[in-house]
């Protein structure tokens, strides 16, 4: 690799003010201050819209920042998006920079694939999300969090290579310098280099870290330590695989090594498997449709070339079931270690499996070599101290983590959040994996439980097995952390999250004034699991004993996380309720969490009420999302209006009645919408 680094290109500086990206994108060249203040917490769903990753070439470049939202200088709530189509890769761009917490959200790879393809060689913020930072790596794109930089760049100064290596540990210098994972990956086939192993005197762990220690064989890992984990499952979902079998054909061409152990490996298509039904709706592009076929086609081509085992499409429409959903209730088992192309992996995490996302071209060198890449981080103790209270659930506990500084603030950026405590003991499997699934947003590594009598009972339940828990599975009293959040629980209520950020979390009680809604959406992995659907149906039969169904002029839509869930829900007699409150159900998949089935908004006014994870701009729909726990949501569809179930049992309808829009004309007041 080169000594030093120049830049051959522009410098687009990605500000919150959209007329700074537009004076810049239009050719004219900025300097930092001119530029303004820089975006922060940039999504992957900003840099590349669900739609985009449709493809999976060079083609991509074209949407790099299609869905970047400014607001700093307009007075529009939704903001506005300056970047168009293909303005980017003309514009001659070779360095992007932005502010904190780069590239959160979903694990897409397509995102710095795309800032790739569009000529960017060279990324700067002043902090980044660990799978975007680990995929850059991968690509070969530079990174570095000194800002500094960006402004000798511009000046033409030739900058040392040691200043896009600061932050890496060694494993990432040696895949930086040999241009990528895969340039790395051919030397370890090759036998020219081996993956490092730590070499530590046995000492006090976390129940993660010594997750990790046995998976390697050595006495003890610590925070820092760089390795490749073995895994015990690998999976891949038609929105990633398409793109990792690419990334293996360029590397290789016809000439692919063998893969190792494909009994160990999974693929799910569960992604766009809705695309039909929204466009039969009239809400699905045909082009859009035939994308998505193409990818499911690539992965079953794939599948069938390597005997791969494949949960695909459900006779009656959706999938067999999301991949998380059916990773937990069939595949995960305690102290395993699984990798999945979805920042959502950490779901399984929920009966002490060490489960983590990875990008396109992780899982690719993962299929070869049977490990994936690992920087062993420092855990964050969250400390759940008494019982939630009646009415509050896993969701809303979620929604007030993400809101907490050390959250918001980036801090907890790569760790194992480790949750513990008496509230804990207290939840089911499943509200266990809205936790540790929405770790994604706390934009940790992974969640953890570890397992106890629960996990036993869940295995038995679900699977019929009967799991002995080793006396190794527990985090030894001596162990250190990183950081330690305590909570008392008791003294939570229900939450929301405002629209543009899941971390945007307040109060039900605090909402500033009533606000209309005309969707409310029980779906994605997050909120499709059975004790999910029990919450909808518990608040909906209330609501028939009430007299009353799904408001005037409001869409609910619930979705079944598998076909699993479907059956369990039916033989309670929960369908039967669903359909008398006016409810569409909806098969398996992951629908409108990815902007990609029924429940996804049409216009920037429409307003949604959802249980999915993700609330950012753009993710299920121009429209304001609202993010809620499935109780909350399922009362906000009786109501019209976003209400807790608690408060709606107390208040009743009637008080409200007065306040809320004339839907008989089909038009929507949105007036006291708020966010």
């Amino acid at each position: 690799m080169q000594a030093t680094v120049q830049l051959h290109g522009r410098v687009l500086w990605l500000s919150d003010r959209a007329e700074a990206v537009t004076r810049q994108l239009a050719g004219e060249s900025l300097t930092r201050a001119e530029a303004g203040p820089l975006r922060d917490q940039i999504s992957t769903d900003e840099m590349t819209p669900a739609w985009a990753c449709l493809a999976f070439d060079e083609t991509l470049g074209d949407a790099v920042y299609i869905g970047l939202r400014c607001g700093a200088d307009t007075a529009d709530p939704a903001g506005v998006f300056p970047v168009r189509s293909k303005a980017v890769r003309e514009g001659g761009f070779a360095l992007s920079v932005s502010g904190l917490r780069r590239g959160k959200g979903s694990s897409r790879e397509a995102s710095p694939f795309a800032e790739w393809c569009a000529g960017i060689r060279i990324v700067i913020a002043e902090s980044f999300e660990r799978i975007y930072a680990q995929n850059c790596q991968n690509l070969g794109l530079l990174m570095s969090t000194d800002l500094a930089l960006a402004e000798r760049l511009q000046a033409g100064e030739a900058v040392p290579i040691e200043a896009f290596l600061e932050d890496c540990d060694p494993l990432g210098v040696d895949i930086v310098r040999s241009g990528g994972l895969f340039g790395y990956t051919r030397r370890r086939l090759a036998g020219d280099v081996v993956a490092p192993r730590p070499a530590h005197a046995p000492g006090a762990m976390t129940y993660g870290e010594k997750i990790i220690a046995m998976a390697l064989g050595v006495p003890r890992v610590r925070a820092g330590d760089a390795v490749f984990v073995p895994a015990d499952w690998r999976f891949s979902h038609e929105y990633v695989t398409p793109m990792a079998v690419s990334v293996l054909r360029h590397a290789f061409g016809d000439t692919v090594p063998e893969l190792h152990d494909p009994a160990s490996m999974l693929c799910f298509e569960d992604h766009l498997t809705h695309f039909d039904t929204m466009s039969a709706e009239g809400g699905g592009l045909p082009p859009l449709v035939d994308a998505a076929r193409r990818l499911g086609a690539a992965q079953h081509a794939f599948c069938a070339q390597h005997d791969l085992r494949l949960h695909g499409r459900a006779t009656g429409g959706g999938s067999e079931g999301i991949c998380h959903a059916l990773m937990l209730e069939r595949y995960a088992l305690p102290g395993q270690v699984i990798v999945g192309t979805d920042s959502h992996t950490p779901h399984c995490g929920a009966v002490g499996a060490f489960a983590f996302g990875v990008g396109a071209t992780e899982m690719a060198s993962a299929w070869l070599t049977g490990d994936a890449r690992l920087a062993v981080p420092g855990t964050c103790l969250v400390h759940l101290r008494s019982r939630l209270p009646a009415g509050v659930g896993a969701k809303d506990l979620a929604l007030h983590l993400l809101h907490l500084p050390y959250v918001r603030d980036g801090r907890a950026i790569g760790q194992i959040i480790e949750f513990s405590g008496e509230a804990v003991k207290h939840l089911s499997t499943d509200e266990r994996a809205t936790l540790t699934n929405m770790v994604a947003e706390i934009g940790g590594l992974t969640g953890l439980i570890v397992p106890d009598a629960e996990t036993v009972r869940y295995l038995r339940e679900r699977r019929g097995i009967d799991v002995a828990l080793a006396p190794w599975m527990t985090s030894d009293a001596q162990a250190s952390y990183a950081h330690v959040i305590e909570i008392d629980c008791a003294r939570l209520g229900a939450m929301v999250a405002s629209p543009g950020d899941p971390g945007n979390g307040m109060a039900l009680s605090q909402l500033p004034a009533e606000v209309p809604i005309d969707i409310a959406y029980g779906g994605s992995c997050t909120g499709s699991k059975r004790e999910d659907l029990r919450a909808c149906h518990d608040v909906l039969a209330w609501g028939l004993s009430q007299g009353h169904k799904v408001a005037d002029g409001v869409r609910f839509y619930l979705q079944y996380g598998s076909e699993d869930v479907r059956a369990w829900c039916e033989a309670q007699g929960y369908a039967d309720v669903f359909a008398a409150a006016g409810v569409t159900m909806l098969s398996p998949g992951c629908g409108a969490c990815v902007n990609a089935g029924p429940g996804v908004s049409r216009s920037p006014g429409e307003v949604v009420i959802s249980a999915q994870n993700r609330n950012f701009p753009g993710r299920s729909g121009p429209g304001q999302m609202w993010l809620g726990s499935p109780a909350t949501v399922a009362a906000s569809a009786l109501a019209g209006y976003i209400v807790g179930f608690d408060q709606l049992r107390r208040d009743g309808f009637a008080a409200h009645a007065e306040s809320l829009p004339d839907r008989r004309c089909g038009e929507v007041s949105r007036a006291g919408r708020g966010g």
